[in-house]
């Protein structure tokens, strides 16, 4: 019995069939070679397979008893010889969880991100919109977008871009109390909108530089939704520090405008972080490949 896997496979299709003819038209080999293969399996197990007579072929007990394992046996051999494309494919399934910060842009880069995997149809994509920081552990967290002074310990970490915040007021605001002739004045006379840390429960700071916070009097409006706390400063009743991206847009309208634009306040960086692993699924590297690539686009290209 030269090859015992091809011989398993006769005997697992006539097991099925239990029809020498249709066995060999199945495997395109002629009903002789399947009666010598069988009894060659028969003389080799020491056991017969089959009880045949002239009209039926039955399993015999210990026939029923060698089918389930020579039944996995097969399965086990065809995963191990997978073709490489269809291993491809395979390393493909399954889940990815990513967590970002709650931006309107997120629609667009999701988008991109849906269109790029559409070919692997059984990747599931598990998308947090979250100011929070996640646990990776406690969360599952695969891959993250965030923004912050120093990218984190024990992760795998991709720079994408420095973001800015840009102290912007409303220009309803600034014909109403006028223009702050100072830091030490807007700390004083001006309304602020706060981003509430949603950690702690508390605002944020207003960090301009690493030796200048500001420290205003009073706080208007406060919220953990940067498009809220944005909406206070469009309407004139707080000014604000946002994010240069997100300000960009009123400034050039004229809806918003620039405070002390000569202050060059400090940057942060954007990246894309996943924790690190002995081994790491492949599809979890293809889905960060592919952030990678578009939040450059949106951040560094445009």
């Amino acid at each position: 019995m030269n090859n015992r896997f091809e011989t398993l496979k006769v005997f697992c299709s006539l097991a099925e069939t239990l029809q020498f003819k249709e066995t060999a038209n199945r495997l395109a080999i002629s009903p002789p070679v399947v009666t010598r293969l069988i009894a060659e399996l028969e003389d080799y197990l020491g056991e017969s397979l089959f009880q045949r007579n002239t009209r039926q072929v039955h399993l015999t007990d210990f026939g029923e008893q060698f089918l389930p394992q020579a039944q996995q046996l097969l399965a086990d051999s065809e995963k191990l010889f997978i073709p490489n494309k269809q291993r491809a494919y395979a390393e493909m399934n399954g889940i990815v969880r990513i967590t970002a910060p709650s931006w309107r842009i997120n629609d667009e880069i999701l988008a991109k991100l849906l269109t790029a995997l559409s070919p692997y149809p059984n990747l599931v994509i598990d998308w947090r919109d979250d100011m929070s920081k996640l646990d990776s552990v406690s969360h599952r967290i695969d891959i993250g977008i965030r923004i912050g002074p120093k990218s984190e310990p024990n992760f795998i970490v991709r720079k994408i871009a420095d973001i800015g915040d840009v102290l912007v007021a409303a220009p309803s605001l600034l014909e109403r109390l006028g223009e702050p002739k100072s830091l030490e004045d807007l700390e004083q006379r001006f309304p602020f909108a706060a981003l509430i840390n949603v950690n702690t429960g508390r605002p944020w700071h207003f960090p301009l530089t690493p030796e200048r916070t500001l420290k205003p009097h009073r706080i208007a409006f406060q919220s953990n939704n940067i498009y809220s706390k944005l909406q206070a400063v469009l309407q004139g009743s707080a000014v604000g520090l946002v994010s240069d991206f997100i300000a960009q847009p009123y400034l050039q309208t004229g809806e918003l405008r620039q405070l002390f634009p000569e202050i060059k306040i400090q940057k942060w960086q954007l990246f894309l972080y996943r924790p690190y692993e002995t081994v790491t699924p492949k599809r979890v590297l293809k889905v960060f490949e592919e952030l990678e690539r578009i939040l450059r686009q949106f951040f560094t290209e445009q």
